[in-house]
């Protein structure tokens, strides 16, 4: 059974909260308020995102090294294995929400695939160290024409287990993110602010795993030798799990509710065998219709668990709605009629999706700084003293060692700061927090292309070699931004009434990033295609040596495509925000409008208009 809250916001308008499921506890159990759930809870979910993001981020962000310095692939084949690796990563995270929804449920899927994942680090820990594994050792940056480069065997080991640690941490991430929300109750107000305060705890923990991978972690594998530095990856992987099965007693646990997509694909279904049908003129003669409320402006919550109204926005869907009178009794399947709720939830996941669509670019430009930019930092000088270099891939713990400071301070201080002016539970709304991301992440790019210019006029001209530190302010601005837009996405998806979709829904965030890396992929091989006109003339990035490439123009197409993809989130925003409901409601409060209606299927609690 669920149940349904409503609440009013600070404004005095009354709003709709996402209904809440019936929880267990790890004997199958109702879960009890006062024992289960809530941040003690969470807290091991986030032990758990802390250390396996550690785990991930120092093969990832130093894997570029190992395949050309160990596997002898060229920088441009190498950056695209980097790139494929994470994206396949992104998009394998879409199989675990679905697992963890569908049947298995969050706990147990992050369990099985963990173990998968901590598998495949000890495979690649042991295929860094047998050297009969590997091709015999040779120096790219002095005879890489001389170089062999790994093939057979040799390469299929390394591919499976990468592979496995893709598998495992596809499938683990999104589930990591909707258990630790599953833990808070979003009927209770004061549940619902503290599920915000979790997202903002997530991402201080992402940024913690991170800053330790880029450091300590990455430090051990340029000094003790890739193989000891997987090793160190899967040691902390087994300590996340050991932190997730450690709160088994206190977790709040949805039960899995049978495949996830049989209602979506139900509404496509009846809406095309219907398609001939003309909907009514008054939407309340649809099938399951929440449009009529009673004088007083009060609804009955028992009349129907998650109340979605009907709004005009894809009206051919609202033929699924339509019951066909044969003059008998008989009940129509549900492949032929559907609710207005569920056609409604549909709706709503469809209005998502180019919101979702403008965060790629976004991601595409996170692939440089894993890739590029590190080979950027190898260019120049990495000496902080007579004694100490810093590894270039750690120039990603950049923006993390500030990101540990600002998230705390938003969280203290922004937050409360912007919850009296805006009247929004999370300070801003999480369309307005992405947008923020969007724009600032341009900038990085702009950044990024003007010091690779100095980098290399430097070292072409003047034989000169500039300090690691140059490329720094590319890596803190990106950081800013990603933590406006990567938590404002996954709030923004966790958050939408889409009954028992909450681990898929936030493995759809995941895949922007896989799309974002798969785009960069993409452009790397355009971009070569058409800047090579000739046999003389080799493409921006076709080289291996940096002095002769053109990154800096690189990076200013992306500054463009960023900047053009932040007027595009713009247009979708509003369009998103804007949703008209074929009948307006008033409630005791006063009568809705767009921005706040309680009949508003496609505006939910947060998601105002973008200014």
């Amino acid at each position: 059974m669920d149940m349904e809250a409503r609440r009013h916001d600070t404004k005095g308008e009354s709003v709709c909260v996402v209904s809440e499921e019936i929880t267990v506890d790890w004997r199958g159990k109702p879960s009890n308020p006062n024992k289960h759930g809530g941040m003690r809870a969470a807290a091991f979910v986030l032990g758990l995102q802390a250390f396996e993001i550690m785990a991930i981020a120092a093969v990832g962000n130093n894997l570029i090294t190992y395949v050309i310095n160990e596997m002898h692939f060229s920088l441009s084949k190498s950056a695209n294995i980097v790139t494929n690796f994470v994206g396949t990563i992104f998009i394998l995270a879409l199989l675990g929400g679905y697992l963890s929804d569908s049947y298995l449920g969050c706990f147990w899927t992050m369990l099985i695939f963990g173990f998968v994942e901590l598998s495949g680090f000890i495979l690649l820990s042991v295929q860094a160290h047998l050297p009969q594994l590997k091709p015999p050792q040779c120096n790219m940056l002095t005879g890489g024409e001389n170089c062999i480069e790994a093939k057979g065997f040799k390469t299929l080991i390394f591919f499976v287990a990468l592979y496995m640690v893709a598998l495992g941490s596809g499938c683990v991430k999104p589930n990591m993110i909707a258990h630790g929300g599953d833990q808070f109750n979003q009927s209770n107000p004061k549940q619902s602010k503290k599920l915000s305060t979790y997202f903002n705890a997530a991402y201080f923990a992402f940024s913690m795993g991170e800053l330790f991978a880029l450091t300590l972690l990455v430090w051990v594998q340029t000094n003790s030798g890739m193989d000891v530095g997987f090793g160190v990856s899967a040691a902390v992987m087994a300590m996340g799990l050991i932190s997730l099965v450690s709160g088994t007693l206190y977790y709040r646990n949805k039960a899995p509710q049978g495949s996830i997509f049989t209602p979506i694909a139900q509404v496509f279904v009846a809406a095309m065998f219907k398609r001939k049908q003309i909907c009514p003129a008054n939407p309340q003669m649809l099938h399951g219709s929440q449009n009529s409320v009673p004088s007083n402006g009060l609804v009955d919550p028992s009349s129907d668990p998650c109340r979605l109204v009907h709004t005009q926005r894809f009206r051919f869907l609202d033929k699924a709605c339509i019951k066909v009178e044969d003059g008998s009794d008989r009940k129509e399947s549900p492949w032929r009629l559907c609710s207005v709720t569920q056609v409604e939830q549909v709706k709503i996941l469809i209005s998502a999706i180019p919101i979702f669509a403008c965060t790629i670019v976004f991601n595409t430009i996170l692939a440089q700084l894993q890739t590029f930019s590190v080979q950027q930092g190898s260019a120049m000088d990495t000496q902080l003293t007579k004694s100490f270099h810093i590894p270039p891939a750690s120039l990603q713990s950049i923006p993390y060692i500030i990101l540990i400071f600002v998230v705390p301070l938003y969280e203290t201080f922004f937050v409360p700061f912007a919850r009296k002016i805006s009247g929004h539970e999370s300070g801003i709304s999480p369309l307005q927090r992405i947008g923020a991301g969007l724009f600032f992440v341009t900038f990085s790019m702009v950044s990024a292309a003007i010091m690779e210019k100095k980098r290399r006029d430097a070292a072409v001209d003047s034989n000169k070699i500039l300090s690691i530190f140059w490329i720094t302010p590319q890596f803190l601005i990106f950081g800013l931004s990603e933590m406006l837009t990567a938590v404002g996405l996954i709030e923004f998806f966790y958050k939408q009434s889409l009954k028992g979709m909450q681990a898929f829904l936030t493995a759809i965030t995941y895949c922007s990033y896989s799309f974002g890396f798969y785009l960069s992929s993409l452009l790397v091989s355009l971009v070569n295609k058409v800047t090579s006109s000739s046999s003389t003339n080799k493409g921006w990035l076709s080289d291996n040596d940096l002095n002769k490439d053109r990154l800096d123009l690189f990076y200013w197409m992306l500054a463009v495509l960023g900047f053009l993809n932040f007027l595009n989130y713009l247009f979708w925003a509003r369009w998103y925000s804007y949703s008209p409901p074929s009948v307006s409601i008033t409630t005791q409060q006063g009568t809705h409008g767009d921005d706040y209606g309680f009949t508003n299927s496609s505006k939910h609690v947060g998601d105002e208009s973008i200014p």
